[in-house]
C-alpha cells in the first residue's frame, strides 16, 4: 500500500509568518523536574500559522468560521498540479479541465525556495484573480497553495473572496516538496475552533 506523506508545515517558534500577523511562542508553564506533576505547555500562535485553513469570515464572507467548512472538501481525491510560472494564471487553470467538486493542490516553486528560510518571502506565488474566477465558475470543492497565501500581495483580499463566495474551501501553507504532481487521497483536518476565520491544519496526501 502506499505510504501518507504528510505535508505540513511543523509549527515551532520562531517559524515564518504573514507580517503582521502573531509568531509561534511555546512556553513549558509546568516541568516535572521541577517539582510538577507533569509537563505542561502554552501555545501562542495566529490561525493562520503555517498550513491552515481560511473560513469565510475572513474576509468577511457570509458562511461562518471554521465549524462551518464542509469536511468533504477537505477528505477524498485531489489532483496536485505543477505551476512552473510566477503566478498561477487562467491559462493555467484552463488547461486541466477541471469538473465541480473536484480538489486542487498547486505545487510552485514556494515549496522548495520559501520553506527553507525563517524570513518572509514577499515575491512567491499566487492564484492571479482570474484564475479564482474561473476556480470558481467551475464549483471545485478545494483549492490548496504551497505558502502562506492564496492570493497575492495586492488583490490577495479580492481572490479569497472571489473563491469564498463561491463556497470554495481554501488550505494554504502546504509544503509540497516530497511530492510528485498526480492523483493522491487528501486528508486535511483544521483544528475545530467555532467563529473563527481560520485554523491550523495537519494534511496529509497518498498516492492513489
Amino acid at each position: 500500500m502506499n505510504a501518507w506523506v504528510d505535508v505540513t508545515v511543523p509549527i515551532r517558534p520562531g517559524m515564518v509568518h504573514w507580517p503582521g500577523n502573531p509568531g509561534v511562542q511555546l512556553d513549558v508553564t509546568e516541568e516535572h523536574e521541577e517539582g510538577g506533576v507533569c509537563r505542561v505547555s502554552e501555545l501562542t500562535l495566529g490561525v493562520h500559522t503555517g498550513t491552515h485553513v481560511d473560513a469565510p469570515i475572513h474576509f468577511g464572507v457570509p458562511g461562518g468560521g471554521v465549524e462551518a467548512l464542509p469536511s468533504d472538501a477537505m477528505i477524498g481525491v485531489a489532483r496536485v498540479v505543477a505551476v512552473p510560472g510566477r503566478t498561477i494564471d487562467r491559462a493555467d487553470v484552463e488547461s486541466l479541465d477541471l469538473q465541480a467538486g473536484e480538489r486542487v493542490l498547486f505545487k510552485t516553486s514556494n515549496s522548495a525556495r520559501c520553506w527553507g528560510t525563517d524570513d518572509f518571502v514577499p515575491d512567491y506565488v499566487y492564484v492571479t484573480e482570474d484564475a479564482a474566477r474561473h476556480l470558481a465558475a467551475k464549483r471545485v470543492s478545494l483549492v490548496g497553495v504551497d505558502y502562506l497565501s492564496l492570493g497575492g500581495p495586492t488583490d490577495g483580499a479580492r481572490v479569497h473572496r472571489v473563491l469564498l463566495e463561491a463556497g470554495v474551501c481554501i488550505l494554504e501553507g502546504l509544503d509540497l516538496r516530497r511530492v510528485d504532481p498526480g492523483t493522491f487521497e487528501v486528508v486535511a483536518l483544521p483544528i475545530l475552533i467555532p467563529g473563527s476565520d481560520g485554523a491550523p491544519a495537519r494534511v496529509l496526501l497518498r498516492p492513489v
